[in-house]
């Protein structure tokens, strides 16, 4: 009867959100406080209800209850209990319940803790988040059930695609679903004050939290789930341009530009309309990635839907959201005020163009994924868009990206002197061009891209620190250290990317048992095959002992591993992490004359890229923290006034 409940209340949450937007659009229209004052309630128990769907969900995956057709066909008895709780929303169906409870519950805490807007744009903002989950729980109920029965109950389940069998399932997916999340409840925000037209400081306040919360967990879901496919797949690299990747990085690209945009107009009182149009765009792009990721159009370890019928669901989805909200703001527009205006030497002229840069690193990432799948669906054409093109094309817009993140945080508000600015900036262009220097000089093979990388790199991680010159540090608003962590933090990933792109040497070898392999500053010498078995699987494994220079000598044991439920083959990597980089090995198959294929990777300073993806979300946490105890304090003066 679990699987009976969990449908039941998924039922009732649907139930619940069509009543909230039903009392919203009622309340707005007729400017009844009575029906306003019923939608937070309301919200509150959605959010309560969905939360119980979900947790029946993982109730019956924990059970192995192969009656139910999800549980059977993505798990299995013999799985770890880590995996059984993961595997719950490791499939198509489970994926879009735990996205829509992470909707549910957002739309709940929006209710109880938001108060500093006027009723009557919440109520709005609460009808929109209704409304885009009541998309979504019709598409659970009538195109993707996760409680549906099967009968009769197979002995035992198909077993989670092995890729999945990872701790990175329990983390990556949950952090980036909060992200998508948070995009919602701010486009929600923005759909409210049009209907309102209450566009201005107050509601950008009261948006900007969960923006840079979104925008937090995009970061943490985006640099966890590279690191997971670095290790996991074997191939030794860290980004492939992936579609379903780029689904999840156009989201953050438009996330960071409305970050910068909902600031400017909660400090400064500008750049209204942009804020709007982009939290449109950032949900657009949401929901495009869930429209690829779960319509079955592409096929990859993230694409769980194969089902036609499910994508023109999502795509009908995303036609009556988007257009509708691009219909709302095209009606709106002309009643958004300019707000206050600046001079483009000034940091809100810097910060329009970071923005602006965003948008075309978001174009391009937008055309080179969606492309092939235009060019295959309308004439046939089988298209591959890789690494090449999304580098060439979007590297040297994102470098420049990079020069002026440098410059904006050392620019006064509204006016600023060009002359002062470069001023300030003496220090950090002098790291940059001493560092392209040495580069051209001892390293000009690495490539332009990866040579101004670096150079860059290296005079952003100074501009960054560079506002606490001269300032008191204790006296200093924590936002303000948030912001220096994260910007440092985008020098240590871009000092990573480029060091891993210009230096890292690799080896492909069939070696025998004993025969040493050189592959960078190591010695990697195969000492033997052994078999061995785990929770689910069997695998070879193979000892590798690796020495670098006259230094002690340590073993890594990559394997090659086989599952049976499902019948998949998957190479585990074995990594060693030294402070200067990382050695990464990989078994292969076995050949005729006995040798064993071997993968050997030295990648210098590889994990800077993940350590400065850490400190940037630390970054928006600071920040997030600071603003909330100063909006608490501030709460409390005038309490106390």
């Amino acid at each position: 009867m679990i699987a009976e409940a969990g449908l039941a209340a998924l039922w009732i949450a649907a139930a619940l959100a069509a009543l909230q937007f039903a009392l919203a659009a009622l309340g707005i229209a007729r400017g009844d406080p009575d029906v306003q004052d019923a939608v937070r309630p309301v919200a509150i128990v959605q959010g309560v209800v969905v939360l119980l769907a979900m947790a029946l969900l993982i109730t019956v995956f924990v059970n192995s209850d192969m009656s139910v057709l999800l549980v059977a066909q993505n798990s299995h008895s013999a799985k770890p209990l880590i995996y059984k709780i993961a595997g719950a929303w490791g499939n198509h169906e489970g994926s879009m319940l735990l996205w829509v409870t992470i909707l549910g519950l957002a739309g709940g805490a929006v209710a109880i803790l938001e108060h500093r807007l006027p009723k009557p744009t919440l109520i709005a903002t609460l009808g929109a988040q209704a409304l885009i989950a009541l998309g979504f729980y019709a598409f659970l109920l009538f195109s993707s059930n996760p409680f549906a029965r099967l009968n009769p109950a197979p002995a035992d389940g198909n077993g989670l695609n092995p890729l999945l069998q990872d701790p990175g399932l329990a983390f990556h997916p949950p952090t980036l679903y909060i992200g998508y999340v948070g995009i919602s409840v701010a486009f929600s925000f923005a759909v409210g004050a049009m209907v309102t037209r209450d566009v201005g400081p107050a509601f950008a306040r009261a948006m900007r939290p969960w923006v840079l919360g979104a925008w937090i967990f995009l970061t943490l879901g985006i640099t966890a789930g590279s690191y997971w496919a670095y290790y996991e797949l074997g191939w030794g690299g860290w980004w492939f341009w992936d579609p379903v990747e780029n689904a999840s990085l156009m989201p953050w690209l438009a996330a960071t530009a409305l970050l910068h945009s909902v600031t400017v107009l909660a400090t400064r009182d500008g750049l209204r309309a942009w804020t709007i149009m982009l939290a449109v765009v950032a949900f657009s792009m949401s929901m495009i990635g869930t429209f690829l990721v779960r319509s079955g159009i592409l096929t990859s370890v993230h694409a769980f839907a194969v089902d036609p019928e499910r994508g023109s669901f999502i795509l009908a989805l995303l036609a009556i959201y988007i257009g509708g909200a691009m219909a709302l703001f095209a009606l709106r527009v002309g009643t958004i005020r300019e707000g206050a205006t600046f001079e483009l030497v000034s940091r809100e002229g810097a910060l329009v163009a970071n923005n602006l840069l965003l948008s075309v690193i978001l174009g391009i990432v937008l055309i080179g994924t969606l492309y092939p799948i235009l060019a295959a669906g309308a004439f046939g054409l089988q298209l591959s868009i890789g690494p090449p093109f999304f580098n060439k094309a979007a590297g040297p817009v994102a470098l420049a990206l990079v020069a002026i993140m440098a410059a904006g945080p050392l620019m006064r508000w509204r006016r600023d002197d060009g002359g002062a600015v470069l001023s300030r900036l003496v220090v950090p262009i002098g790291a940059t061009v001493l560092v392209l220097g040495v580069l051209v000089a001892f390293a000009y093979s690495a490539g332009v891209l990866p040579i101004l990388g670096l150079a860059l790199a290296a005079g952003l991680a100074i501009a960054s620190v560079a506002p606490l010159w001269k300032r008191n540090l204790r006296r200093t608003p924590l936002f303000t250290y948030g912001m220096v962590l994260a910007h440092l933090g985008i020098a240590v990933s871009l000092a990573g990317m480029a060091s891993e792109s210009a230096f890292t040497k690799q080896t492909l070898v069939a070696a025998r048992v004993g025969e040493p392999q050189r592959v960078g500053p190591y010695t990697v010498t195969l000492e033997g095959i052994i078999p061995v078995l785990g929770p689910n699987w069997s695998a070879l494994e193979a000892r590798l002992k690796v020495q670098r220079g006259d230094g002690p000598a340590t073993i890594l044991r990559p394997q090659s591993r086989f599952f049976s439920n499902p019948v998949t083959v998957t190479s585990e990597s074995a990594i060693a992490t030294v402070s200067d980089g990382q050695l990464y090995t990989v078994l292969g198959q076995p050949d005729d004359a006995g040798r064993w294929q071997l993968r050997l990777w030295w990648k210098p300073f590889v994990t800077l890229i993940w350590a400065g993806g850490a400190m940037i979300a630390i970054g928006g946490a600071l920040s997030l923290l600071g603003r909330v105890l100063r909006d608490r304090k501030s709460a409390l003066r005038e309490a106390y006034a």
